[in-house]
């Protein structure tokens, strides 16, 4: 077991409130300072508490903490507190959790974003549950007139070993609430977890199933009225005029408001509000260019043979090797515009008044949305109280705030509380689109087939920087160039899950492919000498953990028994993203001459796995995203305006056509380091690449089903 020192500010005890019990305070933030004293009710009633958050734990023995994260179904949750729930050897059927709202003096990261949230707190978890347990079994010592040495926990209850007497949590939590905070505490060995790394059903399961009030959907406040925005129907247009007098005119309606380039009807009802929008007459005017993807493509063509590029990465002598090159290979791969497309479309609740803001509904970034709101209302951000709801989904949308803002604006306006509710087709059409990229690869090999120049240039439509320019092969290559370009528009664009790596991922491992046939070497042999080059001779910075990288290649290969197969074709993919490490083997099969996808091998390397359950699910949901948006998905535009406006013409991937996943994870024993987005990136390569060798037809383009090659087989 490690012994772990806490500062007596990361960890205080408050004494016993009413109804006695264990309140112990912890920092997120995990910052050293002063020690400070014993914290009494009406101290941490009045919030003047200088430290982070609260586990407690009751008189009847229910365990409880405040889950700071927004909760969007990467199930942080019923994760979080199965971590203090390990150390504290506690009752996992009497541990609660409750959604913290935002408090940016309690809690150091409020964000769902970059698959963070429990690297970020697993030590400060588990010292939190290590440390409630150290004085519960101190206070049992002392009732039970023992050495705390001769106790242990488990299953929330305290037990003399050598008399077998046992004493519950809940009956020690008035007396631990007497013992000084130690400041040393020892950590479980990870081989002597009971709970993490077990599968535990979701805490809000429940609720879900039952149709609870989660969701900001489902949030109602008192006397709040409702609200849809007309916006412009391309980008690039703006507000020219606007007739609101039959919308007016329609029963439960209050107002219709214009403001920036948004016509708000606010009414007493949804439907009222939705009836009402359908008779405004708003005229528009152009303000920018009008793009459609006909001029994309053009735009493209120039981005990736123009002279002024961003160089992001330089090794050796590029223009030597491909000089000196016994052959070259050259591709070009291309990813459209995507929606998010969360289940749950845009939607926020905000009441601006002359004391304060209450805000409250489903964001990723509640800190940043409140500061925002506190800029364009000129007021101090402590003056706004943000609730957060259950998200339906995000993948990335809801770290953009525009919709909080539109509802803080109009309550601000209509002096009234609002919520603002978005449809299916304002969602689609509304912008903060995945970015489109298109991709330039060209590769130089000498005599041996072995790799010795390796040109990368990415150019993306309002993406910042479409490449990353650390990720493997870099490193392993000892002429390598890697720069971008990029073109600024009107079509509104951000993060989308697993942010550029959700596309770059698969042209670069399709590109690998292609470099491996022709340079006549097995797919998996080729990365792996690769690996090796790159550890052996490094070329310049290595920004990858190259054992981790190989031990995923090798267990996929090894699950999938790749290259063994004589039924289906296999094409292999690993892709390095948000601190962890995924393989995949995708299998295909010919069916009345078109391919499809029979199975997904995975193997994951994420460090400590907190709950199986979980993680599972975060992998197939991953690999069934990356599949369907890979096949399916496209957004097109035309004079500015998206043509797909929802699910009728804006295809995703269906259950029937959901394969059979196989999943398994790297036991390592290292801290966890993410998982909500790292299964998705390398499954559009191991399919296409599966599906090349099922067919000789090379898939560069997505969705793949409106590519020719496929249509030719």
């Amino acid at each position: 077991m490690s012994s772990i020192t806490s500062s007596r500010r990361n960890f205080m005890k408050l004494s016993a409130v009413a109804g006695g019990g264990l309140f112990l305070g912890f920092s997120w933030a995990g910052s050293a300072a002063s020690a400070m004293g014993i914290v009494d009710e009406a101290a941490m009633a009045s919030g003047a508490i200088d430290f982070n958050s609260f586990l407690s734990i009751s008189p009847n023995g229910v365990i409880t903490i405040f889950s700071p994260n927004p909760e969007l179904g990467q199930n942080i949750k019923t994760s979080f507190p199965m971590i203090v729930a390990e150390e504290l050897d506690a009752d996992w059927s009497k541990v609660k959790v409750i959604q913290a709202p935002l408090d940016t003096t309690k809690f150091e990261r409020q964000v769902t974003g970059g698959s963070g949230a429990v690297p970020h707190s697993w030590e400060r978890l588990r010292k939190a549950g290590a440390t409630a347990r150290q004085m519960l079994i101190e206070a049992g010592a002392k009732k039970m007139n023992v050495q705390a040495n001769t106790l242990t926990a488990e299953n929330g209850i305290v037990v003399h070993k050598a008399s077998g007497r046992k004493m519950s949590f809940g009956e020690l939590a008035t007396e631990a609430s007497k013992i000084p905070v130690p400041k040393d505490v020892k950590l479980k060995d990870p081989k002597d977890f009971k709970l993490i790394g077990t599968a535990v059903r979701n805490v809000d399961n429940k609720e879900m199933i039952t149709g609870k009030p989660l969701y900001g959907l489902d949030l109602y406040k008192e006397g709040m009225l409702f609200a849809q925005i007309q916006r412009p129907a391309a980008f690039g247009m703006k507000v020219k005029s606007v007739d609101a007098a039959a919308a007016k005119a329609m029963p439960g309606i209050v107002d219709v408001v214009t403001f920036k380039n948004n016509v708000a009807v606010v009414g007493k009802s949804t439907w009222q509000v939705s009836k009402a929008r359908k008779v405004l007459k708003v005229e528009y005017e152009k303000e920018q260019a009008l793009e459609s993807s006909a001029d994309h493509d053009r735009i493209f063509k120039a981005l990736l043979d123009s002279p002024d590029a961003t160089v992001r990465r330089k090794d050796g002598d590029v223009e030597a090797a491909f000089k000196t090159a016994a052959k070259v290979i050259k591709s070009e791969y291309q990813c459209p515009f995507l929606s998010h497309s969360p289940m749950e479309p845009m939607n926020f609740f905000a009441h601006v008044r002359p004391d304060g803001v209450e805000l409250a509904g489903p964001t990723q970034t509640p800190e940043m949305a409140r500061g925002m709101v506190a800029k364009m209302l000129n007021i101090e951000p402590e003056k706004i109280t943000l609730e957060l709801t259950r998200l339906g989904g995000g993948f990335g949308r809801r770290l953009s705030a525009d919709y909080v803002m539109e509802a803080a604006e109009l309550s601000s306006i209509i002096k009234a509380p609002v919520k603002v509710i978005w449809t299916r087709e304002d969602d689609m059409t509304g912008g903060t689109y995945r970015p489109a990229v298109r991709y330039r690869f060209e590769a130089a090999l000498d005599a041996k087939g072995n790799m010795i120049g390796y040109k990368l240039r990415g150019a993306g439509i309002n993406a910042g920087n479409p490449t990353r320019e650390g990720n493997f092969p870099s490193g392993s290559v000892e002429n390598l160039l890697i720069d971008s370009v990029e073109h600024k528009s009107a079509i509104t664009t951000g993060p989308w899950r697993a942010p550029i790596t959700n596309f770059l991922a698969f042209a670069e491992q399709s590109f690998l492919d292609e470099v491996a046939q022709a340079a006549g070497k097995d797919p998996v042999q080729f990365r792996l000498e690769l690996l090796d080059k790159a550890k052996k001779s490094p070329v310049g910075q290595i920004q990858y953990d190259i054992d981790r990288m190989r031990g995923v290649i090798e267990l996929a290969a090894e699950k999938s028994n790749w290259g063994k197969k004589k039924d289906v074709a296999q094409g292999f993919s690993v892709y390095f993203s948000h601190r962890s490490y995924v393989a995949q083997v995708a299998e295909v099969k010919l069916k009345d001459a078109k391919p499809v996808v029979e199975k997904v091998h995975v193997a994951a390397d994420c460090g400590i796995v907190v709950n199986l359950s979980g993680a599972y699910q975060q992998v197939r949901g991953g690999v069934v995203d990356g599949l369907g948006h890979a096949m399916y998905s496209n957004l097109t535009f035309k004079d500015g305006a998206p043509e797909q406006k929802n699910f009728n013409n804006y295809r995703l991937i269906r259950m029937k056509e959901v394969p059979e996943i196989d999943v398994h994870f790297v036991n390592n024993g290292i801290d966890p380091t993410g998982l909500g987005e790292p299964a998705l990136p390398p499954t559009g390569g191991a399919v296409a690449n599966a599906i090349f060798k099922a067919t000789g037809k090379r898939l560069r383009n997505q969705p793949f089903i409106s590519q020719e090659e496929l249509k030719t087989v």
